[in-house]
Formats: C-alpha cells, structure tokens, sequence
C-alpha cells in the first residue's frame, strides 16, 4: 500500500474535480462535434470551408497550447475588443480549451457517423414530407450516433488523461493535488503512482460504461430484417 501521508482525502477531491471538467468538456464536445460534422457535411462552401479549416487548426495545434491560448490570451483580446477587463475562470478556461479540442476530433467521427446512414432512409423520410430538422433529429443523428460511439469511447479516453493539462491553470484536479502533496512530504514517487492509479481506474471503468451504451444503441439492430 501507498502511504499518502494523510493527503488521500485530498486525491480524491482532486479525483471529483478531474470527473467533473472531463464529463463537461465531454458534453459541450459532443455539442461542438455535432455541429463541426453537419457543417463539414453542408452542400454550402461558405459554411463547409471554415468548418474545416477550424478543426484542421485545433487538430494541427498542441492541446496544451491551446489551453493557454485561452485562459491567458482570449481575457485580453476580449478586454480589447470590450473595453473593460474580462478574466476567466481556470474551470471555465480549462472546461472551454478541451471542448474545443474534443469537438475538433469529435467532428470527424461523427462526420464518418453521418455519411454511414443509408442515404435512402433520409430520401424516403423526405419523401414522406418530414421537414429536415425532423429528419435529422428522428433518423440522422441516432444512426450516426450509433456509429460515432466506439469513437467517442476512444476519444473520451484521451479526454480524461489530457484533464491533467488543466493543473498548470490552478485547478486542483488530481495532478495539482499530487503535485501538492509531493512538495509537501517530498515523496514524489507516492503521489504520482496514486495519481497514475486513478487515471487508470476511471479508464478501465469507462470502458464497459460506453460499452453499456453501445449495447443500447444498438438495441433491435440484430433482429433487423
């Protein structure tokens, strides 16, 4: 056993806070996503070339960087652009950076997800008179859910180890807590295994989660005529 030194309470609130900016910056990527692959997938050039370019952009650029592109340097281009100064916060900086990432690989799976429904199934939808937004909603999206989800595991997998990115803005997820903790006692080996192990058991616990959820996904495709 690991002698944390009485800090093992302060892991496992490094451990919430490490969960709590993965799940968010997971939904507002998803989000991100989402919207990337139509964009990418539009018949209009206006709306398809930016999208593109942007996540070819995030995709091209360290994630690290990144966060600090937003947290340092976004509060004073918005102070400029504002007049009046404008901080953010080191949750909603770090919650905001990964999103972006997130959704930036997120919209390739998706598009892929997308582009894999049977395009006969949007054309007699449509044929039917369903509007387009309900097509999306009621065909398009569930489908390429479907096929987005053993992506989106991968992706989310990524997502919880790049959290620890998150430490350098203050936040004290569990590697600012380890980082603590080991300048404290000096025993550095201690807290970055325990901190390694947590990582581990979120990642080996997320596996039958979207597992579970692919299952569900899934559910009547087997019975399919």
């Amino acid at each position: 056993m690991l002698d944390l030194y009485g800090f093992g309470g302060q892991l496992l609130q490094g451990a919430a806070v490490t969960l709590e900016v993965a799940a968010l910056s997971l939904a507002f990527g998803v989000a991100l996503g989402i919207a990337g692959a139509a964009a990418k997938l539009s018949p209009r050039a206006w709306i398809r070339g930016p999208a593109t370019l942007l996540t070819n952009l995030v995709r091209g650029v360290p994630e690290f960087l990144i966060l600090l592109i937003v947290y340092f340097s976004l509060p004073d281009v918005l102070s400029g652009l504002l007049g009046t100064d404008v901080s953010i916060s080191p949750l909603a900086g770090g919650v905001f950076a990964l999103s972006i990432v997130f959704g930036a690989y997120a919209s390739e799976t998706f598009r892929g997800g997308f582009a894999a429904v049977p395009k006969g199934q949007l054309e007699a939808a449509r044929a039917f008179g369903m509007p387009r937004t309900r097509v999306f909603a009621r065909i398009h999206l569930p489908q390429a859910w479907r096929y987005a989800l053993p992506g989106i595991s991968n992706l989310w997998q990524t997502l919880l180890k790049d959290t620890s990115l998150v430490s350098v803005l203050g936040l004290e997820e569990i590697m600012r807590k380890a980082d603590i903790a080991a300048q404290v006692t000096k025993r550095p080996f201690n807290f970055y295994v325990a901190a390694a192990l947590i990582y581990l058991v979120f990642v080996l616990l997320s596996g039958p989660a979207f597992a579970w959820l692919e299952r569900r996904a899934g559910r009547g495709l087997a019975r399919a005529p």
